[in-house]
This record gives C-alpha cells, sequence and structure tokens, in this order.
C-alpha cells in the first residue's frame, strides 16, 4: 500500500480536504445535496473506528502529536466553514 501524502508536492499545501473530498461516503453523502442525520451518524462511526484502532498503536509522545494535530485540524475546518459562511451572508443595508 502507498503511501497518501498530506501535502502538495509542489506548493506544499496541506492535501487533507481534497483527500476527504474523494472519499466514496462523503461523495455518496453529498450525492443528493443534503447531509441527515444518518449519514452523519454513519461518518461518527467510522470515525470513531479509526480512532480506536489507531489510538493504542501510539506512544505518549506521538499520541500527544496527533492529538494537537487533530484537534487543529478540526479548528482549521470549522474557521474555513464559517469564513464561507460569513462569505456567503447578504450584507443587509438599513434603509430608513
Amino acid at each position: 500500500m502507498s503511501r497518501t501524502s498530506w501535502f502538495d508536492e509542489k506548493s506544499q499545501t496541506p492535501q487533507i480536504e481534497q483527500h476527504a473530498r474523494n472519499l466514496t461516503s462523503f461523495i455518496d453523502a453529498l450525492a443528493d445535496g443534503h447531509i441527515d442525520d444518518h449519514e452523519l451518524k454513519a461518518q461518527e462511526a467510522r470515525l470513531t473506528t479509526l480512532m480506536k484502532e489507531v489510538e493504542p498503536l501510539l506512544d505518549d509522545n506521538l499520541h500527544a502529536k496527533v492529538t494537537a494535530l487533530l484537534c487543529e485540524l478540526t479548528a482549521y475546518d470549522l474557521m474555513q466553514m464559517l469564513s464561507e459562511m460569513q462569505k456567503s451572508r447578504h450584507k443587509t443595508v438599513f434603509r430608513g
């Protein structure tokens, strides 16, 4: 099995989001343009399963680094989503 790089070879920008966009589960969930509760729970189950599989394999030092990585990645995803929501909001002007 070949290793999938976390970074673009030329720009060195993170590619995790692009890899996620290519997951069959993600593509299937977005097929109808709506994420329902069942799809969200299924994604949570896949995430939980992988976390429980990987966590015991990590020594304490690596566990701390991976925990920090997951937290930073989650914060980045949330910030990116909020930024996109703010950009798409209509600007209303009071006309009194």
